[in-house]
Order: structure tokens, then C-alpha cells, then sequence
């Protein structure tokens, strides 16, 4: 038996550091090589799979066991130690006004936390100080019981240096999390707006530009920070991925009234609760304009028809939604049971059949409905989705129709319940993977990740809503190199390099059979072009693929699966100093 053991933890060991190398070396492949490789991928992981079982999955980083997580801990801090720039020091600018508020814990912490700052603060207001500000660069404010690391702000100073156009700056830290034995690393995204408004990502170590932060004297911490994100550009507010400071759990009472209180000051009418997942943040249920835009639904089917009419059923008799048409794309379905469910839809004045016959061509059969479509909004989805509950709908065209928002995803459960589709990170595998396959449907995830509506690089084309002109302005789909993989990785970034920012939400939730109508891509020449797909992408996008401003560069490359990485990505080995301006979080579009 202690041999038996002892073989199976072998083999699970081997086949984890050939997985952990395997999606090391796709970030890395020229495109001539990732094309070479992308055709052999699918029936190598097959054959692996069968051999040896399935990778094990590194855990999460908040489910990362302690000794491991204190190892992780100590290699951050030596490499935060070579951080700092020569130079730095008690006579070097910036000039950083820390004021401390009350809160839960002991002001003697954070006061021991300032006096150890390698930068020192040129001055401290405490609490009820009443003598005018001395004049400073940058100003901080600090909870009682809020403990800045002794290189906060000398690394902000050079943050601050890297990013002369910077209003905020603001770092990771390490939080105490609801139901966890001591505080996590909360490895923040590059700025977004929309988790920002329903959980605050600025902590205490965000540093404010003076002139900005004196426009709301005596504002509470959790009111400025969202006073001040809304008054700058999003370009102006950058992240520094580094653990900075060490906080208390926060009181989700006054954060959710904060929220509320700077959307009502910007005229802006929507309704919040607690989220259901992770009630410590807000849901923020935005309005449908009036009246409700049309939504073209467009599905591609081929035969199926117990598969389509599960979906149909749903979408028509089971969706709160006033106004919608369903464009059901035919291809070159030739069942007796298809023709009959086709007769069936047509007495449904909201259903048009639309033929394109011809080879399977996902992208090419979608724009062709998007031509045809007379909504304001195209809502793509598989054949092979399943309704919940009502409301999807209605979410997801609310997203659609904010200004500035692109692609909007929705929450996919297989049928067992677990989690299909999370967000998709970019550089996963060369090209992308979705974020945290195959966890349960109810998980918050890491601080919430799943419970909140977030900013993503790019969503699946499964259940995709956006609106019909910025579908149509970045050309749709590249139905010629992109047909059936990786089309809606490229639509996302497209849409991204026009500015405007693709959104996950999970209260859009439904079912989805994967590819249950088409199959894995396993015929010869299925995998050429998949290797050539994968190569596209990789040549039209190149380093953008490597930098998701959504997935901080301290969470693991090796699967999008939120575990903690040895060193920053992608540099990996190497110093990567402030002064570069490398690490500072920019929300530039892809």
C-alpha cells in the first residue's frame, strides 16, 4: 500500500510539472512554433490525460495552505526589497501627508508602521486636528489599525516618479477575508471602475494627489475613493501590483452607502443590495433605457433539435423581456425533427430562420445575423444554453447600453452546476482561458471575484450581449482566420482597442453544455486549424497577449486559476524596477 501510494504521488507529481511546464512554454512560442505545436496540443493532452490522469489544479490563493502561503510571503518581501530605487530616502520628494481617521483597530500599529517608513511621511494629522494641512505632494489616509509595510512609501514615491500623469495610486495589501483564520493577499486587478463602485479597491495604501483630495475635506476614506475615481480619467488612477499594507476587515454598511451616495451626486438612478455571493460588496442593478432596446438573439444550430428547443423554450416563454427577436442561424440542418421544430418556431412572430448553408464557420455565420439583425443590441448564444431565471436578459442589455461598455458575459454553469465561464484571462495557454473552470456555482471566489460585476479582458461568445454598432465598427468576427475558436477573445480585445471596456456579470446566470452540438476539435483538420487560430492570435495581438490588466502578475500563468506565483509575471527572474514604470498598472486598452 505505502508503495502504491507512493507511485500515484509520483505520477501526479510528474504529470503537475509537465502541465505547470507545458502552459509555461505557450506564452513563449513564437507564432511558427505555436502553430507547430497547436496542431499536436489537443491529442497530446489527450494522451497524457489517459496515462497519467487529469493535472492537478494548484489552489487558489485563498485556499493556499499557510506554510505554503509563508514561503510565498517571504519571496514577495525580497523581491519588494529590490524595488526600491537608489536614491530614496528621508530628504527624497515625494512630500506624503498621511491623515489617520478612527477605526476598529489600535492607532499604535499604524502609528509604529509610519515611524518604521524607509520614505518618512513629512507629516501626520491624527484624528480630530483642527490646524491647517502642511503642503504636501500626496496625501494618504489610514484607518486606526491600518499597517503600511516599511516600503509603502518609498514605493509609491516610485510609483508616483514612474507615472508623472498619475492622480492615484493604489497597491495591493493583505485583508482579512470573511471566514479565513488570518488576513489573504488581496492581488487586485488594474483599475475597474465597476468593482471599484460595489467593493472599493483602494486600501491604505492609495495615495492621493493633494490638489485632488482637498476638494473633499473631511470625506470618510471610503467616500473619497470613490469621489475621487469618478472625477479623473481612468488613465490617471494606476495600480501597483505589490502588498503594501496590512488591513482589518471593512464594514460593508458604510462602503455600500458611499457607493450610493456618489451615484446619486452623479444623477445616476440604480438600485443596490448586498451581492448574494459576497454580501461584504454591492450589487448595482443599473436601469433598462425606456423604452427596452430591441435584442437580436442570434443562434447557430445545425440539427440538434431536442438541444435547440431546450434553449428556445427558455428565451421565449421564460425571459423577462419586453422586446426581443430570436434569429435562429440554419446550418444545413437536414433532420426530420429539425424541419419540424423550425414549423413550429415560425408561428412565433418574434422567430426568424435564417439559411446559411456551407461549412461550419462560426464567426462567418454570426456576422451574417448581425447583418440581418434589426436590434439595437446582438445578443450571440449557443444552441446548447439553458435559462435559469428570468432576469439574464435584462442584466445583460442593461450592462450593454452604458456608455462606454463593449462586450457584457454572462455567469455559465455546466449541468452539474460548476462554473463554465468566469471571465476569460488572457496569456493562459499562449492565448486565454476562462477564469476558474469548474468551480462551484455558488463560490464568491477570491474577495468576491465572482460575485461582483467586473471589468474582464474578454467573455465567450456563448451568451455574448453588445450593442450592434460596436459590433459592426470593429468589422464582427474575423470569420476568414478566426472561424471558430478564439473569434470572441478577438472581438473583445477589438473592442477594448476602441476604448471601450468588456464587463462579466454574474447575475446573468445560465446552463451550458459545452460544444454539445459540435464536438472537440480532435479530426486532423480540426487541429490545423485550431494551431492556425491559435496563431493568429498571436500574431495579430503579440504582447498584448501576455499582460492582462485584469489578472494581477502575481497569480499564476499556469491556469487561470488564481493561484499564487513564485515571481511577477512576466518577469519572471528578473528585477523589473519602479522607475520603468513596468509594474505600474496602466488602463490603457490592449
Amino acid at each position: 500500500m505505502p508503495r502504491a501510494a507512493a507511485l500515484s504521488g509520483l505520477r501526479r507529481g510528474l504529470l503537475g510539472l509537465a502541465s505547470r511546464c507545458w502552459r509555461r512554454s505557450w506564452a513563449l512560442l513564437p507564432p511558427p512554433a505555436a502553430r507547430l505545436a497547436g496542431a499536436i496540443r489537443v491529442p497530446l493532452a489527450l494522451v497524457a490525460q489517459r496515462l497519467l490522469g487529469t493535472p492537478p489544479r494548484p489552489p487558489r490563493l485563498d485556499r493556499t495552505p499557510p506554510p505554503k502561503l509563508q514561503r510565498w510571503r517571504r519571496r514577495h518581501a525580497r523581491w519588494l526589497a529590490g524595488q526600491v530605487p537608489a536614491g530614496d530616502g528621508p530628504a527624497a520628494a515625494p512630500r506624503f501627508l498621511v491623515h489617520v481617521v478612527p477605526g476598529e483597530g489600535a492607532l499604535e500599529a499604524t502609528l509604529a508602521s509610519l515611524a518604521a517608513q524607509r520614505h518618512p511621511p513629512l507629516a501626520i494629522r491624527l484624528p480630530g486636528e483642527a490646524a491647517p494641512p502642511p503642503e504636501a505632494d500626496w496625501w494618504l489616509f489610514l484607518r486606526s489599525g491600518e499597517v503600511l509595510h516599511p516600503l509603502a512609501l518609498s514605493l509609491l514615491a516610485a510609483g508616483a516618479a514612474a507615472a508623472p500623469e498619475a492622480e492615484i495610486l493604489y497597491a495591493d495589501e493583505e485583508v482579512a477575508a470573511p471566514g479565513e483564520a488570518g488576513p489573504l493577499p488581496w492581488l487586485k486587478p488594474d483599475f475597474d471602475p465597476d468593482w471599484h463602485l460595489a467593493a472599493n479597491l483602494f486600501g491604505p495604501a492609495t495615495a492621493y494627489r493633494a490638489s485632488l483630495a482637498a476638494r473633499w475635506p473631511g470625506a470618510a476614506p471610503e467616500l473619497l475613493a470613490r469621489r475621487a475615481a469618478l472625477a479623473v480619467p481612468a488613465a490617471a488612477i494606476r495600480h501597483l501590483p505589490m502588498l503594501l499594507a496590512t488591513a482589518p476587515p471593512r464594514q460593508a454598511a458604510p462602503e455600500r452607502a458611499a457607493t450610493a451616495a456618489v451615484l446619486a451626486e452623479a444623477g445616476r438612478p440604480v438600485q443596490l443590495s448586498p451581492a448574494p455571493l459576497w454580501p461584504a460588496a454591492s450589487r448595482i442593478a443599473w436601469p433598462l433605457p425606456a423604452p427596452p432596446p430591441l435584442v437580436s438573439i442570434l443562434v447557430p444550430t445545425r440539427d440538434r433539435a431536442a438541444l435547440l428547443e431546450a434553449c428556445l423554450e427558455g428565451v421565449l416563454h421564460r425571459t423577462d423581456y419586453p422586446a426581443m427577436e430570436v434569429i435562429v442561424i440554419d446550418n444545413d440542418s437536414r433532420e426530420a425533427a429539425t424541419a419540424a421544430l423550425f414549423d413550429r418556431l415560425r408561428r412565433d412572430a418574434r422567430v426568424r430562420i435564417l439559411p446559411a448553408p456551407g461549412p461550419f464557420n462560426y464567426a462567418a455565420l454570426n456576422n451574417r445575423a448581425a447583418e440581418a439583425a434589426r436590434g439595437e443590441v446582438l445578443l450571440l448564444l449557443n444552441n446548447d444554453i439553458e435559462v435559469i431565471g428570468p432576469g439574464w436578459l435584462a442584466e445583460m442589455v442593461a450592462q450593454a447600453m452604458r456608455p462606454g461598455i463593449g462586450a457584457v458575459g454572462a455567469k455559465l454553469l455546466y449541468a452539474d452546476g460548476g462554473l463554465q465561464h468566469g471571465g476569460i484571462v488572457i496569456g493562459i495557454g499562449g492565448v486565454a482561458d476562462h477564469y476558474l473552470p469548474r468551480t462551484a456555482g455558488d463560490d464568491p471566489g477570491p474577495f468576491g471575484s465572482l460575485g461582483v460585476v467586473r471589468e474582464v479582458a474578454a467573455v465567450t461568445a456563448a451568451c455574448l450581449a453588445v450593442r450592434r454598432d460596436a459590433f459592426l465598427a470593429v468589422g464582427g468576427f474575423d470569420a476568414e482566420r478566426l472561424a471558430v475558436a478564439f473569434n470572441d477573445v478577438d472581438l473583445c480585445l477589438k473592442l477594448r482597442a476602441r476604448g471601450l471596456r468588456n464587463l462579466w456579470t454574474p447575475f446573468a446566470e445560465l446552463y451550458h453544455l459545452e460544444s454539445a452540438s459540435r464536438g472537440a476539435d480532435l479530426s486532423p483538420e480540426q487541429m490545423r486549424r485550431f494551431a492556425g487560430e491559435i496563431a493568429t492570435m498571436q500574431e495579430r495581438w503579440g504582447q498584448a497577449l501576455l499582460h492582462d490588466p485584469f489578472y494581477n502578475p502575481w497569480l499564476s500563468r499556469e491556469g487561470a486559476y488564481a493561484a499564487l506565483a513564485a515571481a511577477p509575471w512576466p518577469d519572471r527572474g528578473r528585477r523589473h524596477r519602479a522607475t520603468a514604470g513596468g509594474w505600474v498598472g496602466s488602463r490603457t486598452p490592449a
